[in-house]
């Protein structure tokens, strides 16, 4: 009974700290750190690698980690299906627990999730124009860590995306995606992104961005600073064979 009573002044206290400074993390400047990768292993076949840091603030005050793999079938150079999984850990409090003095209180309140995605791209060219489709279905196995609440969650995701070359070194990259629940409430987010790309190497690139990340009644704006690595396995899988 005692820690019932705890509990609830601790979640009283952090809900009226919140109320009187609107400490929800919209009005700070966030920040995304990214790494893609493409890791080709068969003339038709290639490994999806990625991960990302995500924070409320410039850099700390921790809001999510993602990773992400996945199995992609070239059907052609402009045509790739791709099968995959996700682990996802969000923390979504803005208000660090360490600042009210109560971190000793709550264990765990972060929201994990286990994700399965099955996606399809499309790529073309208009003019110097190079676009790309991005079709995704997502069902998420997520659980409360604090309430030990579990769900089942099915979303849809479409992403249009254009990149422009100025160089042979630089490039403006920008996109749009819509996230459609499949359940409740139809309208998920919107993230609209702009970026100015550097290609490093042949495999190697680089993109320092920004994402305006739209949700019903909240807006965020967030850093992005991505990192895309490509590389070819398909001689060390052939020695192996």
């Amino acid at each position: 009974m005692k820690k019932v009573f705890t509990l609830l002044v601790l979640l009283t206290t952090i809900n009226q700290i919140n109320a009187q400074s609107g400490d929800t993390g919209e009005d700070d400047f966030g920040s995304w750190f990214m790494y893609f990768g493409t890791n080709k292993i068969a003339d038709k076949w290639s490994i999806h690698t990625e991960a990302q840091f995500r924070y409320y603030e410039m850099a700390s005050n921790f809001n999510q980690l993602l990773l992400r793999t996945g199995i992609n079938y070239h059907i052609n150079p402009d045509a790739i299906a791709t099968l995959g999984y996700g682990f996802i850990e969000t923390d979504p409090t803005f208000t660090e627990f360490d600042e009210l003095g109560v971190n000793t209180l709550v264990e765990n309140n972060s929201i994990s999730e286990h994700r399965i995605f099955e996606q399809f791209i499309l790529k073309n060219k208009v003019w110097e124009f190079n676009f790309e489709h991005r079709y995704r279905l997502e069902q998420r196995f997520v659980q409360n860590n604090f309430t030990g609440e579990s769900n089942t969650l099915h979303r849809a995701r479409y992403r249009i995306q254009m990149t422009l070359p100025l160089t042979d070194i630089f490039f403006l990259n920008f996109y749009d995606e819509i996230f459609i629940n499949l359940q409740d409430s139809a309208f998920g987010q919107n993230r609209a992104y702009a970026a100015l790309g550097v290609n490093v190497t042949e495999d190697l690139s680089m993109q320092f961005g920004y994402l305006k990340n739209h949700f019903t009644g909240a807006n965020y704006d967030r850093l992005q600073i991505g990192v895309f690595y490509n590389t070819d396995l398909r001689g060390i899988f052939k020695k192996k064979k």
